[in-house]
């Protein structure tokens, strides 16, 4: 006897994938032997509900509605069904056995409430503000930390520990807002409609990741002045910006906390009396105090403290509300998976009540829509909580694949993100093949081993063939991503060719006159299509083919198509695709395509692809 259902199939789930507060949801279930009983069983985590949902007999199987429960939910499902000699069957994820063998699927209930769809349809540029531009050699002197400057902007960043064995991230570069604001054009000529900035305010290190003044601009970065002209000149070119919020931890060396006694005020490492003493936990005061994965450096904040939460979300000049009224367009979360669910909540409500259609972007690395963090499960994309993730599992899965893994199991990877996370919430992915916190995505593609001593990795650089085959599958790679929903996301340099491995040697400067101008001149070509083909900003998605190194996305909206056909195999790739229409067109090549009969018929050559329109 075989009983069959398909969570992805409209025949046996109707709608697709994550539906809204009290909606209905059919339910179908395949039988090729008569059954005498079928329920579907419900298991409501948040509210602790479990219930059974009896089916009816429809033709070949059974078949029922559940309404959806009127608050956010995440719902687990499996169903259970009496044999005629009264045996009991369930059906889970991984087949038909015994209760305790199933697995069941997930239903995400959300909120329909606002997502600002700007975001997503568009292209992303993240910039590592000190590596980026420099219009001059700045002084460091008289700046919070012990700041090294070099001298040649072509420099490898400092790496190694100190004397103390410490590495402090205190060397810089000395870019700028002003060096940004002059490359607004440069980021324009690239159709980039979001400028993702790595964190900006006054900060002891190069990467600003331990905030010391929430309420200021790194003086080496340049000036509140400034920021507000970045933002209006790119505001003047389509271009919206979207700020780092470190909102876990402070820097020891920080306003609040005070460790060195570079600040004025007494900080809570100093005294009790300070008025950020209660944004810490300290077991006993002073020498010991909770902090960001035991990084002493980084002392964690309570977020519950009522003085922090006004601070930074409740008073009407809040931190996040300041930098929106100063031009911001939205917030990223570092480490959203150490902020309370309420915390984020907040924050999106205050940035609604501020600008109603800033955009609100969390960093959690894996499926966001069932993700557990300290034994807690988390609710980023229930409707009240962050609009859109950074889509860590697309890198995952698309790296995966150009490495020689097989198209079906990127297939299966992202369409379970579709099917469990919210519409909106899928389109508004910050999609990306590399970051600040990974190698850079050239290295990643071409090195064909990676050296065990960092001292060989920080003076790596690839060879001819490496570089060659990197390049290839970067390209590939590229293509993907702007072909894919979301918004797909360029870190500083990956379109000019920068090599690199993990941190800091991912975070080198943009080699301005270096640049590889093939591979730029392809990011130029594939923002630009992005930003004429609708289909491609919001269209629905589908599959024609995904098998080895071949994958083929079809994207559609209204009557708009495109299909990306790819190839990461070692060998050319024959494929037939269902075509309406004579002709078909690859809008990278200008090169042309009959159909015949409704098929297409195509080569793809090894690490190649085509976009037809």
């Amino acid at each position: 006897m075989s009983i069959w259902f398909d969570s992805r199939d409209l025949r046996y789930k109707d709608p697709f994938g994550a539906v809204s507060c009290g909606a209905e949801v059919r339910f179908a279930l395949g039988s090729d032997e008569p059954l005498e009983e079928c329920c579907l069983l419900v298991r409501q985590e948040f509210a602790g509900l479990e219930r059974e949902l009896p089916l009816s007999p429809s033709g070949d199987g059974w078949c029922g509605v559940l309404t959806a429960p009127a608050e956010p939910e995440l719902i687990w499902y499996a169903f259970r069904v009496r044999r005629p000699d009264g045996s009991l069957l369930w059906l889970g994820r991984n087949g038909c056995g015994g209760e305790a063998d199933r697995q069941r699927w997930q239903l995400t209930v959300y909120e329909p409430t606002h997502t600002p769809d700007w975001f997503g349809r568009g292209v992303t540029y993240q910039i590592f503000p000190d590596r980026f531009c420099r219009l001059a050699v700045p002084d460091g002197h008289g700046m919070v930390g012990q700041r090294l400057v070099h001298q040649r902007w072509d420099d490898t960043p400092q790496w190694r520990p100190d004397k103390a064995g410490e590495i402090r991230n205190n060397d810089y570069f000395g870019g700028s807002l002003l060096g940004i604001i002059s490359k607004l054009d440069y980021l324009q000529s690239l159709s980039v409609s979001t400028l993702y900035l790595c964190p900006i305010f006054e900060a002891d290190s190069n990467h600003r990741y331990n905030t010391a003044d929430y309420r200021r601009i790194d003086p080496m970065l340049g000036t509140e002045e400034d920021f507000r002209q970045l933002c209006r000149e790119a505001h003047r070119r389509g271009i919206r910006v979207l700020l780092d919020g470190v909102f876990n931890h402070t820097g020891s060396n920080s306003r609040y906390f005070n460790a060195e006694g570079f600040y004025p005020e007494l900080g809570a490492a100093q005294s009790q009396d300070s008025l950020y003493f209660d944004w810490y936990s300290f077991h006993p005061w002073p020498t010991d105090y909770d902090a960001w994965w035991g990084v002493r450096t980084l002392p964690a904040v309570n977020e519950e403290a009522p003085t922090y939460r006004d601070f930074i979300v409740r008073s009407q000049d809040s931190v996040v509300r300041h930098w929106l009224r100063q031009g911001a367009d939205g917030w990223r979360l570092d480490v959203a998976d150490e902020l309370p669910d309420d915390f984020i909540a907040e924050i999106r409500q205050a940035m609604e009540a501020e600008k109603p259609d800033s955009f609100l972007l969390g960093e959690v690395w894996e499926d966001g829509s069932n993700k557990i963090a300290y034994s807690h499960r988390r609710r980023y994309l229930l409707g009240r909580e962050t609009h859109g993730l950074m889509n860590y599992p697309f890198r995952t899965a698309a790296l995966a694949w150009l490495r020689g893994g097989d198209a079906s199991d990127f297939r299966r990877d992202m369409e379970e993100i579709r099917e469990n996370y919210p519409p909106a919430a899928f389109h508004s992915g910050l999609n990306i093949l590399g970051t600040h916190d990974t190698p850079r995505l050239l290295t990643m593609l071409g090195a064909a081993r990676t050296p065990e001593s960092k001292d060989d990795r920080a003076t790596y650089h690839l060879s001819p063939e490496e570089l060659d085959m990197g390049l290839a599958r970067l390209r590939l790679g590229a293509l993907l991503l702007y072909s894919f929903p979301g918004s797909p996301t360029v870190f500083y340099g990956d379109e000019a060719g920068v090599q690199g491995f993990e941190d800091p040697l991912n975070r080198g400067t943009y080699p301005w006159g270096r640049e590889d101008p093939a591979l730029l001149a392809y990011f130029r070509q594939l923002g630009a299509l992005r930003k004429q083909r609708v289909s491609l900003q919001c269209g629905d998605i589908g599959y024609l083919y995904a098998v080895g190194g071949g994958l083929v996305l079809r994207r559609q909206s209204e009557d708009e198509v495109t299909v990306a056909a790819m190839n990461a195999g070692m060998q050319p790739l024959e494929l037939s695709i269902p075509w309406s229409g004579a002709l078909a067109k690859d809008a990278l090549t200008g090169q042309q395509f009959f159909a015949r009969n409704g098929m297409l018929r195509l080569t793809l050559p090894p690490v190649g692809g085509v976009l037809l329109v």
